[in-house]
């Protein structure tokens, strides 16, 4: 697992807030830094994807755990 600098629980939380949380937790980081996210819901997969196709930032990984999903964004 890749080290990070941040980490967001998004469990049990559903579009939009897991990307809304992750753009706020974001903000606060430094160029280069990377945030974890945890989330539950399905649909942040691809939510991810895009989120990180517009913002610029990159999507270092992103892997199923079970019924969670684990997200590593790297701030540009």
């Amino acid at each position: 697992m890749a080290e990070f600098d941040a980490e967001l629980d998004a469990r049990g939380l559903n579009c939009p807030l897991p990307i809304l949380r992750a753009k706020k937790s974001i903000n606060e980081l430094s160029s280069g830094q990377v945030l974890k996210i945890v989330a539950t819901d399905p649909g942040a997969v691809k939510d991810f994807e895009a989120f990180c196709k517009q913002t610029g930032n990159e999507l270092v990984s992103s892997k199923e755990q079970g019924s969670e999903f684990v997200f590593m964004i790297r701030k540009q």
